[in-house]
């Protein structure tokens, strides 16, 4: 797993809290740390450690091009958040708007790109280019295969994901807020209808407002409540060099790979499309929810049956308050990279782009990603267990939204005038005829 800057405990649990959030990743994080910015007593909650699952392990793209149109109105928002970082947290996160680009090598590719950008990019009033193939070569140089052209976006960024979520935890206890780690939540009580405490490992808070940000683990803490949650997890491998200089400094995806700078003199490479889904129980369960978007994507998914189905199928789905959890059984999801799969972006890499053939892998991981079945999160409150939110299920797309989702999350909570229309990200969209699916993002 990558070296993630860790963030002591708090040691005395409260008594009793405004608003609990459980997960310590950057959905959670920024929830917490927006809240306790107005002045709100927030108690976050981590099974493990901060960010140690998802949020250290994505690619680090802050990036408003390509994505479902339902999220672009909260990347914006999202983007502007990214600006202010490093002074909101007093340190350095990585955030550049270094620019990025989808390479593309074919007339379909382009075809394909340019769809997304006139029904999408040319309304949001996106910053977002479809240039030829003379810039795209000039702004990414060095290609042994020239690109026939790109969607470039030369204001989308990229941060540190290992220091950046870690960092504002650390902002949000100088801001009032408690932080908890190796503190599983193991459930909530309710009295009246409504949530009245939430019952850790460690003691019991009692608080009538809690927050769900539990990235991968959501479904599983929703069930034992009584609660449905349509949520699978894809396993996605990445990888990381020693510092090398290759004079490119761009984010880019194409033939095959990706790659973006570091803060640390070094790349994040990875396969620019190419994920696994692990079969486990639930993908039979979910197989109906799921189906358009694996008939969708269907190229860029591998199915695999393994000693995953069996993990999964030996942890509890449900649990009384006083026993041992899943959170405490895995308190940090560590699936292992699919080595082929990083071998085949290494290989490409270098056959396309020579400067990198010095390159030396420093480090491989995987995570976890929270999908959902039409690819967008969930940020909304959930009326059948009044003072119970949810804000998951961002299905790779969480890094960069993160900011502006804890911002529409804690407008939630509070009451506020929400920053977006929340629709799109409404819980009930999966039970209320809605027939929710993936839709034109790349």
């Amino acid at each position: 797993m990558p070296k993630i800057k860790l963030v002591p405990s708090d040691t005395q649990l409260p008594k009793q809290a405004a608003v609990c959030v459980i997960g310590g990743g950057v959905a959670g994080v920024s929830t917490a740390l927006e809240l306790a910015e107005r002045g709100i007593d927030a108690v976050l909650l981590e099974k493990g450690e901060i960010a140690a699952e998802q949020s250290s392990r994505n690619w680090g793209w802050c990036r408003q091009m390509g994505r479902d149109p339902r999220e672009i109105p909260l990347i914006q928002i999202s983007m502007a958040i990214w600006d202010g970082m490093d002074a909101r947290v007093d340190g350095q996160t990585g955030f550049t708007r270094c620019g990025i680009l989808y390479l593309c090598e074919t007339g379909q590719q382009l075809a394909q790109k340019g769809e997304w950008f006139e029904k999408n990019a040319k309304p949001a009033g996106l910053a977002t280019r479809m240039i030829g193939a003379a810039e795209a070569n000039e702004l990414q140089p060095g290609c042994t295969r020239p690109w026939k052209g790109a969607l470039y976006t030369p204001n989308d960024g990229r941060a540190e994901p290992f220091v950046a979520v870690p960092l504002m935890a650390e902002a949000l206890r100088a801001k009032g807020g408690k932080v908890f780690t190796n503190c599983a939540v193991r459930g909530l009580e309710t009295k009246g209808g409504r949530i009245s405490s939430v019952v850790t490992e460690k003691g019991t808070i009692a608080c009538d407002t809690v927050v769900l940000a539990g990235g991968a683990w959501s479904r599983r803490f929703c069930h034992n409540l009584g609660i449905s949650l349509p949520q699978l997890t894809v396993i996605n491998s990445v990888m990381r060099t020693e510092p090398i200089d290759t004079g490119l400094t761009r984010t880019c995806s194409g033939g095959g790979f990706t790659f973006r700078k570091r803060m640390d003199g070094g790349y994040t490479v990875t396969d620019n499309h190419f994920s696994v889904a692990d079969i486990v129980p639930d993908s039979f369960r979910l197989f109906r929810e799921f189906l358009p978007a694996l008939m969708l994507d269907w190229n860029g998914l591998r199915l695999r049956l393994g000693k995953r189905f069996i993990a999964e199928a030996k942890l509890k789905r449900r649990w009384e308050l006083d026993e041992v959890t899943p959170f405490e059984q895995v308190r940090i999801l560590d699936p292992e990279p699919v080595n082929d799969v990083l071998d085949g972006a290494a290989m490409a890499l270098k056959e396309y782009y020579p400067v990198f053939k010095p390159m030396k892998i420093a480090e491989r991981w995987a995570g976890a990603i929270d999908a959902m079945p039409d690819a967008v999160p969930v940020i909304s409150k959930v009326d059948a267990l009044p003072g119970f939110h949810l804000c998951t299920g961002f299905s790779g797309h969480g890094f960069g939204l993160g900011p502006g989702a804890g911002k529409l999350m804690a407008e939630i909570v509070t009451g506020e005038t929400p920053c977006v229309d929340p629709s799109p990200f409404r819980y009930t969209r999966f039970f209320d005829g809605t027939n929710p699916r993936p839709t034109t993002g790349l």
